[in-house]
């Protein structure tokens, strides 16, 4: 099963949503054993199709947080949900989509994903409409490299101010570094720390239409997408790409920092711009890099889907993009059935008028035989019968009179002696033979009787022979 992954910009919250664009999106595909196939940067029309499409969605748009879920299923715990975060947002509850991660977060919680519901109903039918009908859309944010739990803030502090590496015990490797101008904030009173993890995924994308077609006016300090992952929890900012550093140290606290940045993206050729990667790199200090196409993989590993309750994947629907795909299939099905239809029955035709012309010559010939004959019902059988009539008054035997049954069994007996047979008895055209119980008959015997146009059953209760007229 191929596989495409697409990377999502932010929406732009000072764009109406009747002007919402999508840019060229970034994309790897592979194919059913893994392998990269492509990989590129295309408009949404022109990207290549896929059994499966995989939407890393940006950390900017969704807002996580875990909470305390009554024991509801389906629409009723849809319909539950905006009341359990209506505390914790701005905007109106009912206007956003709110996802539950299947997996359960520490004491019985479960973590949810908050989207502007109009946003993520743009995306989801623009893809839908381009032709991709098995969608799955995941957090960018856990598509990050993953961090260890540290055991105490003493640990922290100790290596994160010696600007080395964090390991933890014997079982943790190596999972932070300092960043370089970043002075940590140690909490003695924390009994656990959740490192963090960040990720710079290039400048910021608009997506107002103007923008779009005129190209975006560079600044000389250009922002950029700040990615953030604490555990399972994640968040996204734009910040400008020298304030990259003292963001999150302000940010962590007492954690400590995997910064990453973003390399490799398709179609991100090396340019003088100031939002070039390589311009970004001079502005952000001790990130390691992190290539597109690993970021990619690690959405497959996601089980977090976002396109739940109105938004679950169903490609068995017919929409109208669907029926437009499938009209000329179901065109030529329906001409076939149809023209199957009509031939059946116009050979049902000509065969019904060749029986009737079939049985008429045959009535004909009954009646040009027989004039006597008052009712047909059964032509041939009728002809058989008078046919037999004839025979018996010119004096001839019927094959199925005694006489002819008798003389076939006398030419079929030998070896058997003649006498033999203990009794014959003849009736309803038939000659029922009895043998004396020290007569054994050969095997050959029926093969006998078959070769002067008779045919014998024996009964195996009574040991008596059953002789008729073969023919």
């Amino acid at each position: 099963m191929s596989t495409l992954i697409v990377l999502l910009p932010p929406r732009d919250p000072a764009v109406p949503s009747q002007e919402w664009q999508l840019p060229e999106l970034p994309f790897v595909l592979l194919d059913k054993t893994g392998r990269t196939q492509r990989a590129g940067r295309s408009a949404l029309a022109l990207l290549p199709r896929a059994n499966l499409t995989v939407l890393m969605v940006a950390a900017r748009d969704l807002l996580m947080m875990p909470a305390t879920l009554p024991p509801l299923r389906g629409p009723k715990l849809r319909q539950a949900l905006p009341n359990v975060v209506e505390d914790q947002l701005i905007q109106d509850p009912q206007t956003c989509h709110i996802a539950v991660d299947p997996q359960p977060v520490a004491g019985g919680r479960q973590l949810l994903a908050i989207i502007d519901r109009g946003w993520f109903r743009f995306i989801v039918e623009a893809f839908t409409t381009a032709g991709h009908r098995s969608l799955r859309a995941v957090p960018v944010t856990r598509c990050l490299p993953q961090a260890a739990v540290l055991d105490t803030p003493a640990e922290v502090a100790e290596t994160v101010s010696a600007g080395e590496p964090v390991a933890v015990g014997s079982a943790r490797a190596s999972v932070a570094t300092s960043l370089p101008g970043v002075t940590p904030v140690v909490a003695p009173e924390l009994a656990s720390v959740t490192p963090m993890v960040a990720a710079v995924l290039g400048a910021v994308v608009q997506t107002a239409p103007a923008m779009l077609l005129e190209g975006m006016v560079e600044s000389t300090t250009p922002r950029v997408e700040l990615a953030i992952a604490r555990g399972v929890q994640g968040e996204g900012l734009a910040v400008p790409a020298t304030a990259v550093n003292s963001t999150l140290g302000a940010l962590a606290g007492a954690a400590p920092i995997s910064l990453y940045m973003l390399t490799e993206v398709p179609g991100n050729e090396p340019s003088l711009a100031p939002s070039s990667p390589a311009r970004l790199a001079a502005h952000i200090h001790g990130a390691s890099p992190l290539p597109f196409e690993q970021l990619a993989r690690r959405a497959l590993e996601c089980r977090f889907d976002l396109c739940q309750f109105e938004f679950a994947s169903q490609p068995w629907r017919l929409d109208r993009s669907t029926l437009r795909r499938l009209r000329l299939p179901i065109t030529l099905a329906v001409a076939a059935l149809v023209i199957a239809i009509t031939s059946a029955n116009v050979q049902w035709m000509m065969l019904a008028r060749q029986r009737d012309a079939i049985n008429t010559q045959m009535t004909e010939l009954l009646l040009n035989t027989f004039p006597k004959t008052t009712v047909v019902l059964d032509a041939p059988d009728q002809m058989s019968h008078q046919l037999q009539q004839l025979r018996v008054a010119a004096g001839e035997l019927s094959p199925d009179d005694f006489l002819s049954l008798a003389d076939g069994l006398a030419r079929s007996l030998s070896p058997v002696p003649v006498n033999g047979i203990a009794g014959l008895d003849y009736h309803d055209r038939r000659l029922d033979v009895t043998f004396k119980p020290e007569v054994k008959l050969d095997a050959d015997f029926a093969k006998r009787l078959a070769r002067n146009g008779l045919s014998g059953s024996i009964d195996s209760n009574t040991g008596k022979w059953t002789i008729r007229n073969g023919q």
